[in-house]
């Protein structure tokens, strides 16, 4: 099927979620996000080895400080490739003893969705300063892919197989 997404009316897309999962329950996920026309803005790879830009550098920053705002999930492997960024995250099962009673809601409402929308609008907000007061590179119309790719981590065989894939990742790479 040909999709229109060029148009307007936008209600035909078909999401990519797994219907009838509740993203806010604990699990691992197997996140992949990219660039937007998969521009090549967050580094390079050289020799095999992927050498940050300052906006790879930012995404990791931005990654890491994730765990300070969401205090139900645990960040694990990551990488980032000069295109995408490949990562495990992993939501927690909230201890209700240890939440303040006024932010439970808020804590425990959190989707992967929306930890990831945040994610991606504090880099892109960051970037966009970056374009105008230190030169980076101007993207075209959004920094990041309206979509990201996610799987579920079923078992320990498929953590392991995934944190290899992530680690490999810059030696596998293809231009």
């Amino acid at each position: 099927m040909d999709y229109m997404w060029k148009y307007e009316d936008r209600s035909y897309r078909k999401s990519i979620r797994r219907k009838g999962h509740d993203y806010s329950k604990p699990g691992l996920y197997f996140i992949t996000i990219c660039i937007q026309s998969r521009a090549h803005l967050l580094g390079e790879i050289i020799d095999k080895k992927m050498i940050l830009s300052d906006a790879g550098n930012l995404v990791i920053e931005e990654w890491l400080r994730l765990e300070d705002r969401f205090s139900h999930i645990c960040l694990h492997e990551y990488v980032i490739m000069p295109d995408h960024f490949h990562a495990i995250i992993e939501i927690k099962e909230i201890d209700h003893q240890k939440v303040e009673p006024e932010s439970h809601k808020n804590v425990s409402s959190k989707t992967l969705g929306n930890i990831l929308g945040a994610f991606q609008s504090i880099v892109t907000v960051k970037y966009i300063r970056a374009v105008k007061e230190l030169g980076w590179k101007p993207f075209y119309k959004r920094l990041w892919q309206r979509n990201y790719w996610e799987t579920l981590i079923k078992d320990e065989q498929g953590y392991n197989r995934i944190t290899e894939y992530i680690k490999n990742n810059p030696k596998k790479w293809r231009q």
